[in-house]
């Protein structure tokens, strides 16, 4: 059988599905690796690094045409007509977004699997690709906050005066905030941090963090089985919103991450927030692809709004592009292993393992994933 990975044909997507070397581990499933014409490029990743590692460079139409065949983004229609019958199409699909593609992943009877479905269970932790994605969206938000923000991060004691340290918020402690927090903690800052869910407190403060929430009954069951946050009541929005406003005016940089699967993203700082701020604050919105916790965001923007800047850039795995490829690419081999036959090589799909159930999307002409319905 032959695995492909394409080039992605999204202006902000650098990433890339497959990486050098990650080459012979699919060679140990019995895969013939093909790669794209220059689908690594933009990730650090050129040619002759494939070639030396037994990959083989093809075109776009070969690489349509492989048994199994990688992506990060889900390929154009054009693009999904070509894929043979019962292709296996690996990738952020982004199945929320795109139910266009649904019929023409039907009626070419291909077997898409959405890489971000993957359930955060113990055994699934190697294919967890929203988790090694936000790590590296989490790390970035604050280095992108550190180059808009026009002072230092760490308090320095010099013969001229004391320099205080930044203060950083972060809204949303899941892995992208985690990672937000001992990033700014790296670099030397005071960390806030506050979340719906009070699992969270221990995660904060283990990091240095000091934790801020609201809490009331509702705040006890602000998890879903997955470990993400319920979308909250009116009541509970409106209290988070006092409390945010009130910390918010003191901070100097403010990292949103709050999203809720399927569904726009939580309004968290309002316009009345952001104007409460100092001047030369900073706001990073990493939630800004799903309509952004500040209204004020805009997606591929830096926004300068009476002095504080709100930063919308789309796609921040994407400005960590090697990195963010090295790891996913081991997520989808992860994934892989459970699919191929270690005896045979040959493609099996087990429904009684829950990870191949959650995240195979389409399969014989159908949609195997009652949500999308």
């Amino acid at each position: 059988m032959q695995i492909s990975a394409l080039k992605e044909n999204f202006n902000n997507e650098n990433r890339v599905a497959l990486t050098p070397d990650t080459i012979k581990l699919f060679q140990r499933l019995g895969l013939e690796v093909l790669i794209e014409d220059g689908a690594g490029n933009n990730s650090g990743y050129p040619n002759d690094l494939y070639e030396a590692n037994g990959a083989k460079i093809a075109s776009r139409d070969q690489c349509l045409k492989a048994s199994i065949c990688l992506c990060v983004k889900i390929p154009n229609d054009n693009d999904l007509q070509q894929l043979n019958e019962n292709t296996v199409l690996i990738g952020i699909l982004n199945p929320y977004e795109n139910k266009k593609y649904f019929n023409t992943l039907n009626e070419n009877k291909i077997i898409s699997c959405c890489m971000e479905l993957i359930p955060r269970i113990s055994r699934a932790q190697s294919m967890d690709v929203l988790s090694s994605q936000a790590n590296l969206a989490g790390y970035r938000s604050v280095i992108d906050a550190a180059e808009q923000f026009g002072k230092a991060f760490p308090m320095m004691m010099t013969a001229a005066g004391r320099v205080n340290p930044a203060k950083v918020m972060v809204l949303g402690v899941g892995v992208a905030g985690l990672q937000a927090i001992a990033t700014a903690k790296r670099l030397g800052a005071v960390v806030s941090a506050t979340d719906v869910r009070s699992a969270t407190k221990e995660q904060v403060e283990s990091l240095g963090g000091k934790f801020i929430m609201v809490e009331d009954e509702e705040s006890s069951n602000a998890e879903t089985e997955g470990g993400y946050a319920k979308e909250m009541s009116e009541e509970y929005k409106q209290k988070q919103a006092k409390l945010i406003a009130e910390t918010i005016a003191k901070q100097d940089i403010v990292i949103c991450t709050a999203l809720i699967p399927g569904k726009k993203a939580p309004v968290l700082i309002s316009q009345e927030m952001v104007e409460s701020m100092a001047s030369g604050s900073v706001v990073v919105d990493l939630a800004v692809e799903a309509g952004g916790n500040c209204p004020l965001s805009k997606e591929g923007e830096v926004v300068d709004h009476r002095g504080v800047k709100i930063v919308g850039y789309a796609n921040v795995p994407g400005r960590v592009a090697k990195d963010a490829s090295a790891l996913y690419a081991k997520n989808i081999f992860n994934f892989l292993s459970l699919i191929i036959n270690k005896d045979d090589k040959k493609i099996n799909f087990n429904w009684e393992d829950e990870i191949v159930n959650a995240v195979t999307l389409t399969h014989e002409g159908k949609l195997r994933l009652e949500q999308f319905n």
